[in-house]
C-alpha cells in the first residue's frame, strides 16, 4: 500500500470511529425539504426545534443544566439553528429573549419560523410580532395552573391579545382536560401545544395514580401518559404540535427508544399535526438524526 493510499485510509477510518461518514451518507439532499404541515398561511417543517436546551432547561439534572449553559452560547445557539435549516427544518419554539437571536439568524435570508410561548400581562407580544414571531401560544405551565385553580377564563384575555396583534393564536399544555375544556368554550385558537407527558402531578395526584410517591417528587413520566394525550390530539380538528415525545430525554439513552418515540408519535397524531424536540448536538448531530426519523416515520400520506 502506498503511502498516499494509507494515509486515504487512514482518514477514512478516523471519520468512521467519529460517526461522520454516517451522517454524511444520511445527509439530505441539496434542496430536500422535511414533510410540511401549515400554521395559518405558513409552511413549515413537521418538525420544529425547541429552546429548553438552549435555556440550560434540561429538566433532567442541575448538572446538565449548568453544561448546557456552557455549551449553548448565543454564537452555538446560532450554529445549531444553521444546521437545523440545511437539513430542513423551518421552525424553531422560542420566546421573548430570542428575538434578537432570531434576527441574527434570519439576516442572511434563510428561512426559520418563530413560535413563541408566553404569558403573564401580555408586554412581550408587541416585542414578538415586531421580531418576526408568527405565532404565540399561551405558555403551558401557566394554562396549567390557571385550570387547576378554576381561572382558565382568564387565559381568553391574553389569547385574544395575540390575536389582536396579527399572530396565530396558540395554547400549550401538558394536560389533555385543558385542550378538552378550551374546544367546549369555542375560543378563537389556530393550533395547540401538547406535552405528551403530564408531568407536574402533585405529590396528592402521584398517591391516587401509584399508590405511593416517587422520592424525590418533582416530575414523573408515566408511559400511560402519551396515548392520553394522543387521543385528545386526534380528537382536535386544529393543529397540534406534541412536544416531550423524548420524556424530557429520559428515553435518548438507547437508539431504539429514540426511534420507538418519533414511530409512535407519528402513528398516532393527525397529518396536519408536528413535533417538537430539543436538540443538545454537542456529541452527535442531532438535527439531522431527527430530521431523518422524521423522514422516515412522519412522511404524510397522499
Amino acid at each position: 500500500m502506498s503511502w498516499t493510499t494509507r494515509r486515504a485510509q487512514d482518514r477514512r477510518d478516523f471519520l468512521k470511529c467519529g460517526g461522520i461518514l454516517a451522517s454524511l451518507a444520511a445527509a439530505p439532499a441539496a434542496g430536500e425539504v422535511l414533510p410540511q404541515i401549515r400554521l395559518g398561511k405558513h409552511s413549515l417543517s413537521r418538525l420544529i426545534c425547541g429552546s429548553n436546551m438552549f435555556g440550560a432547561g434540561s429538566h433532567s439534572s442541575v448538572f446538565l443544566n449548568r453544561r448546557l449553559k456552557q455549551y449553548y452560547t448565543p454564537d452555538q445557539i446560532l450554529k445549531t439553528l444553521r444546521r437545523c435549516r440545511e437539513v430542513g427544518i423551518t421552525g424553531w419554539q422560542g420566546g421573548a429573549g430570542h428575538v434578537d437571536l432570531y434576527r441574527r439568524l434570519t439576516a442572511d435570508g434563510g428561512k426559520m419560523n418563530l413560535l413563541a410561548i408566553d404569558a403573564g400581562d401580555g408586554a412581550n407580544i408587541s416585542k414578538l410580532a415586531a421580531g418576526g414571531c408568527i405565532a404565540i401560544a399561551h405558555h403551558g405551565e401557566y394554562s396549567d395552573r390557571l385550570f387547576k385553580s378554576g381561572k382558565i377564563d382568564q387565559m381568553n384575555d391574553y389569547l385574544k391579545r395575540v390575536r389582536d396583534a396579527g399572530l396565530l393564536v396558540g395554547v400549550s399544555t401538558h394536560m389533555p382536560a385543558v385542550v378538552d375544556t378550551v374546544e367546549s368554550k369555542g375560543w378563537d385558537v389556530d393550533y395547540y401545544m401538547t406535552c405528551v407527558y403530564e408531568r407536574h402531578r402533585s405529590a396528592t395526584d402521584l398517591k391516587r395514580l401509584l399508590g405511593y410517591v416517587p422520592l424525590p417528587v418533582g416530575e414523573v413520566y408515566l408511559q400511560e401518559d402519551p396515548p392520553r394525550m394522543f387521543q385528545m390530539i386526534r380528537q382536535t380538528r386544529r393543529p397540534c404540535l406534541a412536544f416531550k415525545i423524548l420524556a424530557a430525554g429520559r428515553l435518548s439513552d438507547r437508539r431504539e427508544l429514540v426511534e420507538a418515540a418519533f414511530r409512535d408519535t407519528f402513528a398516532n397524531i393527525k397529518p396536519i399535526d408536528g413535533v417538537i424536540v430539543g436538540i443538545y448536538d454537542e456529541y452527535s448531530d442531532q438535527p439531522l438524526d431527527n430530521a431523518n426519523l422524521v423522514r422516515k416515520y412522519g412522511a404524510i400520506p397522499v
